[in-house]
């Protein structure tokens, strides 16, 4: 029988934050979401002040002075390094690992029933704050539905658990008296809509979906609701996925610090996400058949004027060369452009995507010299870029100053990845 194990690491951005800066112990930490808009993640301290996620930053701002809330930019590169490492410390747990999200893992602990599920989490909950500095909370159960459930009951210490909580201990009895107390809306899967409408149905709570009718759910939802509700009964129907599967399209956009009106300044924000989507197409040893372009004004401002365009254009030949690659998104983006307009966001798309052995090559395609010495070129570009940080080398197109980037006003060093941003310590 297969037990599965979630790990979810405690407000996983703000206890990154506060773990390099021993100045924000027991202080309330937000990050912002990009261009410091929204509060994205919260401390422990800012959730008991009742301040909700999601909301602007600039409506607490009064409230962040009263209490003494400190405010971050979104630091993904350290947020990303310290998911490694967290990461990289389960897998010495279990030779089967999905990592789930940035900060939750699912690990397969069949076979590691004689140490203990219990004490065997507690293991992991303790190395993780030995040597990492972070907290988790380690649920465990038969299905991974229920693993996720349990991880919930560990962080809101419901059932005696206290960071660890693991369902294989408890008689079915006392699993459907704790499932009375939880709402169902809490369970994965479960989002509003369908959470309010299951309470339209009369399902209120964990127990009373456990209890309802499984083939009525299905017809009125879907197979997932119904393989959530077997899950909740114990019936594995969702496996570990070890291996991610491939993106079938590759996306990458931002929103501007600033309206951006000029040509030029679009131009590089394009390049500049064409490169990372590139660099992602290789990484999976794919190519693109087709680059999306789209430069939006500000929707959130009707009273501006509004100008939405959008291109696709298909390419002569697949590829994974980030100087193909921008050179059509630059065209499209030519034709789409038009002038007047301040421009808010700007976002591309690869599309068409193909594992680099199904390429159909043509009569036209670059003689095989040509093409491996391209391929060596864009692996050297992502050696480099790999060693010393991403954009240490980059087309021109990308630019320099780059003043249309999102802003980061309240942005940490990237303790963990740039030697400019080690902490320092000295002796007093």
């Amino acid at each position: 029988m297969t037990i599965f194990a979630l790990v979810d690491c405690n407000n996983f951005y703000a206890s990154c934050e506060k773990l390099f800066n021993p100045t924000l112990k027991d202080r309330p930490v937000v990050v912002l979401s990009n261009n410091d808009g929204c509060v994205v993640a919260r401390s422990a301290e800012v959730k008991a002040l009742g301040i909700a996620m999601g909301v602007p930053w600039f409506k607490i701002q009064q409230e962040a002075k009263r209490y003494g809330i400190v405010a971050f930019s979104s630091n993904y590169a350290l947020y990303a390094d310290m998911s490694n490492r967290v990461v990289e410390i389960l897998s010495t747990f279990s030779p089967n690992i999905e990592v789930y999200s940035i900060d939750e893992s699912f690990l397969d602990l069949s076979g590691f029933e004689r140490v203990g599920y219990q004490a065997y989490g507690a293991e992991m909950r303790q190395r993780i704050a030995d040597w990492l500095g972070l907290a988790v909370c380690v649920g465990i159960g038969p299905t991974k539905t229920l693993a996720k459930l349990a991880n919930h009951c560990a962080k809101k210490r419901l059932a005696g658990a206290e960071g660890v909580c693991d369902f294989t201990t408890m008689t079915p009895g006392e699993l459907l008296t704790l499932f009375e107390r939880i709402e169902a809306g809490e369970i994965w899967g479960v989002g509003r809509k369908i959470s309010a409408k299951l309470e339209a149905m009369g399902i209120l709570t964990v127990r009373q979906l456990h209890d309802a009718d499984a083939e009525t759910l299905r017809k009125r939802f879907s197979v997932v609701l119904e393989r959530t509700v077997r899950e909740l009964r114990g019936v594995s129907c969702i496996d570990l996925e070890e291996v991610v599967p491939d993106n079938q399209q590759i996306m990458s956009s931002r929103s501007f610090g600033s309206l951006v009106y000029d040509l030029p300044k679009l131009e590089e924000a394009v390049s500049s996400y064409i490169a990372r989507a590139a660099e992602k197409l290789r990484a999976q040893d794919a190519l693109a058949g087709a680059v999306h372009v789209y430069i939006r004004t500000n929707i959130f401002k009707p009273e501006a004027p509004q100008y939405q365009p959008a291109m696709t254009v298909p390419l002569p030949e697949a590829s994974a060369d980030t100087r193909v690659l921008t050179r059509w998104a630059l065209r499209v983006l030519r034709r789409i452009y038009r002038p007047g307009f301040g421009y808010h966001k700007a976002g591309i798309t690869l599309l068409e995507i193909v594992p680099r052995g199904n390429q159909q090559l043509s009569l036209f395609v670059p003689t095989m010299v040509e093409a491996s010495r391209n391929d060596t070129l864009m692996a050297t570009l992502d050696a480099i870029n790999g060693r010393y940080g991403r954009g240490a080398l980059r087309l021109a197109a990308e630019g320099v100053t780059k003043t249309w980037q999102m802003r980061r006003g309240n942005l940490s060093p990237q303790y963990t990845t740039d030697w400019e941003g080690v902490a320092r310590v000295a002796a007093i």
